[in-house]
């Protein structure tokens, strides 16, 4: 059984969302979100980016940041740039683009039923990032990002949320800059919110498709609230947007390596040889099935193929016969979650930005990964 609850928003004035909408936090490096939010004085990762608007010299953990962040979120609300919601409300959450619609329920979720394993995780938090925040969420005293779950698409739901859709206006409808529309309406009858929740209680999981830190950093915070018995609304729940698994797919997650744990270019190359099979390509490489991989090292592109032995799921994901096959034995990072010579690249940056990172000599080698299906998300969760 699952549990979504309606909440107070504090959301934005319409006339100003479009220019208050921003990419997630941890999508941007520094100087790269300073560029998008120039001559923008509204755009929200100055709450959730907030080293933007101080010294680059600043370590991204300083305290001073997490201070900002709440001194911006103060004067946004002073300002009237945000409002809060006259009463407690659901809400529709659509994004479209290219023709292709994914419409999610927003609301707020259940820490018990995070730990009780209800909501249900696929991966690993890294311990920095972790705090980083907590800190956040304690500091600010609010939940400003929502956790992506999913569900196992049920009709009704998905039929309800278009009900209202067409009987409806919305409160928020504009294109972001990279061409996603998005369209938000307010669910504030009683008698369609209990519908909703009713519908929910007959879900037995939701799974965490992006944001485990979040939501690992909000059930941190909420424990310590309930210990420490001080400032305790809302602690016990964290802000979520719901979607049905059939709506989603998952990009590619990239890998980069800052350096070849003291190989040559010759020399790694040759034991990757051993293991895979490589071809060089002429132009980048984007995997079209599983167990095939693109590596950029030294100003080439590379084909790497492998066949492994069926067995656990999770061995089976690409991102593991990477790590097994090539990252521990070859590079010797046995722990990826931790080592510090690896970083993540979403697949929406595209090959260009592999090419780039290694090309700028911050990184050694990229791989290009081809993307894990929804339902193998699901089944590794389900797997526990």
């Amino acid at each position: 059984m699952v549990a979504i609850n309606p909440f107070r928003a504090i959301r934005p004035i319409p006339e100003l969302a479009g220019k208050v909408a921003s990419l997630p936090y941890d999508v941007l490096n520094r100087q790269e979100a300073k560029e998008k939010v120039a001559g923008n004085p509204y755009s929200f990762l100055h709450i959730d980016k907030a080293e933007i608007d101080l010294a680059d010299t600043l370590s991204p953990y300083d305290e001073k940041i997490y201070e900002k962040a709440r001194e911006n979120l103060d004067t946004m609300i002073e300002d009237g740039i945000f409002v809060t919601e006259q009463g407690v409300c659901l809400y529709i959450y659509q994004l479209s683009v290219g023709g292709t619609f994914q419409t999610g329920i927003v609301g707020c979720t259940s820490n018990e039923e995070y730990r009780k394993g209800i909501i249900k995780q696929h991966e690993r938090t890294r311990e920095g990032k972790l705090q980083d925040r907590v800190r956040h969420i304690d500091v600010c005293n609010a939940h400003t990002g929502p956790i992506l779950l999913v569900y196992r698409t049920r009709k009704e739901i998905v039929d309800l949320a278009r009900e209202w859709k067409v009987n409806h206006l919305p409160i928020y409808d504009f294109c972001a800059d990279d061409g996603v529309i998005h369209t938000v309406w307010r669910v504030d009858h009683q008698e369609v919110i209990l519908r909703f929740q009713g519908l929910f209680k007959e879900i037995s999981s939701l799974y965490i498709a992006d944001g485990h830190h979040r939501a690992a950093a909000a059930v941190k915070v909420g424990l310590n609230r309930r210990k420490e018995k001080v400032n305790t609304i809302g602690h016990e729940y964290f802000l979520s947007v719901l979607f049905p698994h059939e709506e989603l797919s998952i990009l590619d997650y990239n890998r980069v390596v800052t350096e070849l744990g003291g190989l040559s270019t010759e020399v790694f190359l040759s034991k990757v040889k051993k293991i895979f099979s490589v071809e060089e390509r002429d132009v980048g490489y984007q995997p079209r099935n599983e167990h095939s991989f693109g590596m950029y090292l030294d100003g080439r592109w590379y084909r790497l193929g492998i066949e492994i032995d069926k067995g656990d799921i999770v061995d089976q994901l690409d991102v593991s016969v990477l790590q097994n096959y090539l990252l521990a034995p070859i590079l010797g990072i046995e722990d990826p979650t931790v080592d510090q010579r690896i970083s993540f690249v979403g697949g929406i940056r595209g090959l260009g930005e592999l090419e780039r990172l290694v090309d700028s000599g911050d990184f050694a080698v990229a791989f290009s990964l081809y993307p894990t299906t929804m339902e193998e998300l699901l089944q590794v969760a389900d797997e526990g």
